[in-house]
């Protein structure tokens, strides 16, 4: 075991796993931007706790004598440990063993064998995410912050958990809050539609439509990050996220005396693949029924899939994504919102153009 403790100011990352190869692949990956501390089983991680807290860890769920997921039970147990964000790293890909680590409070986990820049990545979000929650309580301590700014910060969270959890490297997100920002400035200036969006608050429906995907934080690794065109039982799959994703929030809603900021992720989450001609999912709405801003969302998140790079498609230029969308008129999209797209897509371009600056973008 390695009790040497550095003191300088980077994380401090603990890693439990009994295999020593394991061990060994993780602390090369990350020693060159954390300190980090290995311990081959739950036992000696239990005693290391004892003498230092970390900023994070990773955390094996097949160990002997004590498993991992006995061994969170403890750390959750403790006063000491209890906040401490864990992430299982494991070989196991069943969604039931998945369910039992997050209802302990593990905040993520990674199939084995992983990736270098999935390991990173995810480690680099979920430590933002945790200096985001201290400086929430931090202003909230102070009386500093506004409830509008409060509501803010816990979607910018959300959004950060389900960026981390399906791509390697950002960018669809901020994008599609961009596009549809355009959407609803046209709908402004024309008068289109614009009864529908009587009493929206657009800050926090901007900030909400980041977590449209959010039930995707359940899809497994295998799928989600499936470097390969889907089979037909994984494509259902994946088309689970929008009822997931209601849930999610929902029970978020149920835990939260002032829930009514949530109420724009609930209706993205849920609407944005259904289709104006009633063919979409989850629901198969038609028309009118689908909320304005599921329509508005789906028009955002469809030309971004095809602006962007896939493992099954080609990526699509700015005239053949528009093209797309035009054609698709009555039958995916919405035609009043078409003939906005169609005066405004230019604007569409410029957002565009900051794919390349955010790297390969493989979200489905």
């Amino acid at each position: 075991m390695d009790y040497k403790f550095k003191l300088d100011n980077r994380k401090t990352i603990f890693i439990a796993d009994d295999c020593m190869l394991n061990r060994t692949v993780a602390q090369s990956i990350l020693s060159g931007l954390y300190n980090v501390n290995i311990v081959s089983s739950t036992l000696d991680l239990l005693i290391l706790l004892e003498k230092q807290i970390p900023n994070l860890i990773l955390l094996d769920v097949e160990m002997p004598i004590m498993n991992g997921f006995e061994a969170l039970k403890y750390i959750k147990a403790n006063s000491k440990t209890s906040n401490i964000p864990v992430i299982f790293v494991t070989a196991m890909t069943s969604e039931k063993a998945a369910y039992e680590g997050f209802e302990l409070g593990a905040v993520d986990y990674i199939t084995k064998p992983f990736s270098a820049p999935l390991l990173l990545k995810r480690i680099e979000v979920f430590l933002l995410i945790e200096n985001q929650k201290r400086e929430l309580l931090n202003h909230l301590h102070k009386k500093e912050w506004t409830i509008l700014e409060f509501k803010k910060t816990i979607l910018r969270i959300l959004a950060d958990l389900v960026e981390c959890r399906d791509e390697i490297t950002g960018g669809h997100l901020k994008r599609t809050s961009g596009y549809i920002r355009i959407l609803i400035n046209a709908i402004r200036e024309t008068g289109i539609c614009e009864s529908d969006l009587s009493g929206i608050d657009e800050d926090l429906l901007l900030q909400s439509c980041q977590l449209h995907d959010i039930g995707k934080i359940s899809i497994k690794d295998t799928i989600l990050l499936k470097n390969d065109k889907l089979t037909a039982d994984e494509f259902e799959c994946i088309k689970t996220h929008t009822v997931r994703g209601g849930q999610i929030i929902s029970g978020i809603i149920e835990k939260t005396t002032d829930s009514a900021f949530l109420k724009y992720a609930k209706i993205f989450a849920e609407t944005h693949h259904e289709k104006w001609d009633g063919t979409g999912y989850p629901n198969r709405l038609k028309g009118s029924k689908i909320p304005l801003i599921g329509r508005i969302m789906a028009i955002a998140d469809v030309y971004d899939a095809l602006i962007s790079e896939r493992p099954y498609k080609q990526i699509f230029s700015h005239p053949e994504a528009a093209a797309i969308i035009l054609t698709e008129s009555g039958t995916h999209f919405d035609p009043a919102l078409v003939e906005l797209f169609k005066d405004f897509h230019a604007e569409f371009e410029i957002i565009s153009k900051e794919r390349s600056n955010t790297g390969k973008n493989i979200k489905r």
